[in-house]
């Protein structure tokens, strides 16, 4: 006989059941919100839109002008990759777009693909086809193709159309975006500069709660949104999170770094409960940058860790030459204040410091230290106080007094 199979009615389902199923929706649609906004480079710099110091805003104002008072103008946008320079520009066009909807034409060139001159005008020409809905003939000369564009930035200025013209990749063009420009040629630039440097600390936390708190006013739960928030800002004015981010600012502090690192953090968000935490954080800061030097600390021996942590001590009291022998006597200051039990002889901690100039986690500050007594050649450490931190809090055999003296010292 066969068995019917046994049905229940949705009211038959445990509430932990169903809000469990409504949670991972909800959460569901969070995260593909958040990566949305950390894909897009324009709506991470758009929190920036309000303030008149902004790029920006200055941006804005120089382009609103030519295309009011009908006049030329340029400016020159500098900044490392990653800094927002094309991420603001094409923010300012899309609002001008909207502003001014039929007094607008782009023009984009970039130097990898046109710093022939010949190419760079018959790209031009192109674009102001396709622009005006005009056929473009492939087959034109460079005459034909230099007066065709002659005619119609005329016809564009009895239009009061503004032409704007962004060169991408500008010192391909010029070899030097700067310096190396032809007279002729910087005559006709009014030496306009935007710099684009990294956001300081005050912005890059407006920029997180901009990217990461979740709408109130949304289709999510009001709820769900209210405990979202509230555990991000916890996490935000955490003292561990701040150390993640400034590990990360201190390596490239650029937006676009810091989008790659969040879209990464949203990534390992907990779907079952649809909230981050602390942990998505530094799981994506590890997996962002490798840490060869922390994976060496972490395997380092208890000798090992007292020779750095001697190092460090040294420097910290601005003792800028120094070598095995001073480090011993550094050592030896520790083992007597603090009665350890962990006292070594002379030739074992020898090898040990010649063990940390192998891994490279020392080194001597002259090219003469490969001789037989190297341990009268002056050395330095080659990792920070904080990876020296956060490699002593990693290892599993630390003796907790270095740990202390670090705390005591204020080195994290």
């Amino acid at each position: 006989m066969r068995r019917k199979p046994l049905c229940f009615p949705p009211s038959a389902r445990s509430l932990s059941q169903r809000i469990r199923g409504d949670a991972m929706t909800v959460a569901e649609k969070a995260q593909a919100l958040l990566r949305r906004r950390l894909c897009s480079p324009t709506f991470a710099h758009a929190a920036f839109k309000s303030s008149p110091e902004s790029n920006y805003s200055k941006l804005r104002f120089l382009i609103s002008s030519s295309i009011a008072e009908a006049c030329n103008n340029s400016v020159l946008l500098l900044g490392p990759r990653g800094s927002g320079k094309i991420a603001v520009v094409e923010l300012v066009l899309e609002d001008l777009k909207a502003e001014h909807p039929d007094a607008i034409s782009v023009i984009r060139l970039n130097g990898l693909l046109h710093s022939d001159d010949n190419c760079a005008l018959k790209e031009i020409a192109r674009q102001l086809c396709v622009e005006h809905q005009l056929l473009f003939s492939k087959m034109a000369s460079s005459d034909d193709n230099s007066q065709f564009v002659m005619d119609m930035l005329r016809e564009c200025g009895l239009a009061h159309k503004t032409i704007i013209v962004i060169l991408d990749e500008f010192d391909l063009f010029t070899q030097d975006a700067d310096q190396l420009l032809e007279k002729r040629i910087r005559s006709r630039f009014s030496h306009r500069k935007l710099l684009f440097v990294p956001p300081s600390k005050e912005d890059v936390q407006r920029l997180l709660e901009c990217l990461l708190h979740l709408p109130k006013d949304s289709s999510f739960p009001s709820k769900y949104v209210t405990e979202f928030n509230r555990r991000l800002s916890n996490i935000l004015s955490d003292k561990k999170f701040k150390e993640v981010l400034d590990s990360l600012l201190d390596v490239d502090g650029s937006v676009s770094n810091l989008l790659r690192l969040l879209f990464r953090a949203v990534s390992y968000m907990d779907m079952e409960s649809g909230l981050l935490s602390l942990e998505n954080f530094k799981s994506a800061y590890l997996c962002t940058y490798r840490q060869p030097k922390i994976d060496n600390l972490e395997d380092a021996s208890i000798l090992e860790l007292y020779i750095l942590v001697c190092m460090n001590r040294l420097e910290t009291k601005e003792q800028n030459s120094y070598n095995f022998n001073s480090i011993m006597k550094e050592y030896k200051a520790i083992h007597d204040a603090y009665k350890t039990s962990d006292n070594y002889a002379n030739n074992v901690c020898l090898r040990a410091f010649e063990h940390l100039l192998e891994q490279e986690l020392i080194g001597f500050t002259d090219s003469k230290g490969r001789t037989p007594s190297i341990e009268f050649h002056p050395v330095k450490l080659l990792i920070s106080s904080r990876e020296l931190y956060q490699g002593l809090t990693s290892n599993s055999s630390c003796p907790a007094i270095l740990q202390k003296l670090f705390d005591h010292e204020s080195y994290k």
